[in-house]
């Protein structure tokens, strides 16, 4: 069982915060699936603090999706704690700092990977951070600027001494992206150098590699990004269902999930992205997503979607 700080887990596969997916309805039925816990897009800092209408509608919860944890990101110390702050009044469970995410519009301001190589900086935003909250504060890192460039240990140790309760590690590089394969060795020598929990994170597409990944490098936890796209039973140790069927009804919940908490004739084409995911491993996959993208509202997409249950192939 996967513990930080004072809370359990029921499970040590975790939702990773997805930018563009770890919506409210996606969190929720990653828990209703098995996900020990979800963790929200990244939030920006200066969102937060200058109260920007779309930042804090991100901050939308459901007591269905706890416990619930939120990410932030920024370079800024002092505003970094500010939003914290703010975050910390819409009741999360936990709040998880960016110091991983290596697009270029994150890093190009100092935040998510790039704070990697500024270890300094990296260290006064989780100090303040973490004496400004009374709830437990994780960190998302990678393990290190490139392969030449290998800081990972230390960084986490920096971070256990500033007080954050886990730390989740993306076994690649700012460098690498999402491209190669993980570094499996530093999660592990992580994990090896510190007495908090950590997560392993990276190419975990399926349960059983998340099991693997756990007992490969001794982690406590695994944090699923990619694979859970159009796959919530990623958390389950069956794994996607073979029947059809169930496949498209979870899409559906998908939908009226949706449906309930965000605007979704105003985004539309977000949602057909979303639904879309569940279809791309079924026959005929291509003429049914075809279909999805060319519904012209809500009441037409529903209408294809229920369409899919009720005949065998698409023509």
């Amino acid at each position: 069982m996967l513990q930080i700080a004072h809370l359990s887990f029921s499970s040590p596969l975790v939702l990773a915060p997805l930018a563009g997916y770890s919506d409210l309805p996606f969190r929720l039925l990653c828990r209703r699936y098995g996900a020990g816990y979800c963790v929200s897009e990244m939030i920006s800092c200066h969102g937060l603090v200058y109260g920007q209408k779309k930042t804090l509608q991100m901050l939308r919860s459901d007591s269905l999706e706890r416990p619930v944890s939120f990410q932030l990101f920024g370079a800024d110390p002092e505003m970094m704690a500010d939003a914290a702050e703010i975050m910390s009044e819409f009741h999360p469970d936990m709040i998880d700092i960016n110091m991983g995410c290596p697009v270029k519009k994150v890093t190009k301001n100092g935040g998510g990977a790039a704070l990697m190589t500024a270890p300094k900086t990296a260290e006064k935003i989780l100090k303040k951070v973490c004496n400004r909250l009374t709830l437990p504060v994780t960190v998302k890192i990678r393990t290190g600027k490139n392969s030449r460039q290998i800081n990972g240990v230390d960084f986490a140790k920096m971070a256990e001494d500033c007080g954050v309760a886990a730390i989740t590690v993306h076994g690649r590089t700012w460098s690498q992206a999402f491209a190669g394969g993980i570094n499996k060795e530093i999660i592990s020598k992580i994990k090896n150098n510190v007495n908090i929990p950590v997560l392993g994170n990276g190419d975990v597409l399926s349960y059983r590699q998340g099991i693997n990944l756990m007992e490969i490098t001794g982690c406590d936890g695994v944090m699923i990004g990619r694979g859970a796209l159009g796959n919530p039973w990623v958390f389950t140790e069956n794994g996607r269902p073979n029947n059809r069927e169930e496949i498209l009804n979870t899409a559906l919940e998908h939908l009226n999930l949706m449906e309930k908490f965000l605007p979704v004739e105003k985004i539309l084409g977000y949602v057909k992205n979303q639904i879309s995911k569940y279809f791309k491993e079924l026959a005929n996959s291509s003429k049914m997503r075809q279909k999805i993208f060319a519904a012209g509202d809500l009441y037409e997409l529903k209408e294809t979607m229920h369409s899919f249950l009720v005949i065998k192939s698409i023509i």
